[in-house]
């Protein structure tokens, strides 16, 4: 990965990052449904790769103590001024998760680590992000990580169609990535930035020498990634009608490739 490359992405898109939850509103809806179950307000929150603050601000407005950190500039800048405008405290600062260990944070009681590991393109990089954000998790404390599911390029492409697949295939990385879908290997490669996109079936073995306790395992999206435009055209009724069966289905493995993002969550052991 080049750190720079990620910067230079998220600096320029700052914008269109903090627009994309209103674009694509299943992810950011179903997520917190699941945090929602555990974060209660005066928590202690440390959004590492948090973006412009779309995450964190939505706790700090449920009462939490939260703090981001982000690799671009850009986003958190965007984040102070969300902040500012919605009368929210909200700790900042500008820093790669590899470098979490320069900044005197404390503890906290959950961690969230959602963007960096489908940005960190190496393992060794992974693993590193995962140690250092547990290290700023207190026992007991809860983690929260997210990836990118390696059929996201053919759910995109289906719901964007058609002629994106043609044009796709003709990408350095592309045979690559429909073969990991084929393996269960995992992609790592050119995107919309160098990424790392997982197979479901990965997820757990990379996590697993962490010690954490699984919790819960669930897409995203739900069921609702590769049909978002038709649901979010529904009328009202049939829309909340999507909602609560595609909450029923989160957790339930068969239904992860339906989304394009996948969220672990666990708790670091007490003692």
């Amino acid at each position: 990965m080049s750190t720079e490359e990620v910067k230079r992405y998220y600096d320029e898109n700052s914008q269109k990052e903090w627009e994309r939850l209103e674009r694509h509103p299943f992810e950011f809806l179903f997520t917190t449904c699941m945090m929602d179950r555990c974060i209660r307000p005066g928590d202690r929150i440390l959004d590492i790769g948090g973006g412009p603050g779309r995450y964190a601000l939505h706790y700090a407005a449920k009462g939490c103590n939260v703090t981001l950190v982000d690799l671009s500039e850009g986003n958190i800048a965007l984040a102070a001024q969300k902040a500012a405008e919605q009368q929210l405290s909200l700790a900042m600062y500008a820093e790669n998760c590899l470098r979490l260990d320069s900044l005197e944070l404390g503890q906290f009681d959950h961690v969230f680590l959602m963007g960096p590991l489908y940005h960190l393109t190496e393992q060794a990089d992974r693993e590193q992000a995962v140690r250092l954000a547990l290290d700023k998790l207190k026992p007991g404390g809860l983690f929260y990580c997210s990836f990118i599911l390696d059929f996201a390029g053919l759910i995109y492409d289906l719901k964007n169609g058609p002629g994106l697949l043609a044009e796709d295939l003709k990408r350095e990385g592309a045979a690559r990535l429909i073969d990991s879908i084929t393996d269960h290997t995992g992609y790592r490669g050119p995107a919309f930035t160098s990424s790392y996109f997982i197979n479901q079936r990965q997820i757990e073995p990379f996590l697993e020498p962490f010690g954490l306790e699984k919790l819960h395992l669930f897409g995203q999206e739900g069921i609702l990634a590769l049909n978002e435009s038709q649901v979010m055209g529904s009328s009202p009724e049939e829309f909340e009608l999507w909602v609560e069966i595609s909450k029923r289905l989160l957790e339930l493995p068969e239904f992860l490739a339906f989304s394009e993002h996948a969220m672990y969550i666990g708790r670091k052991p007490a003692v």
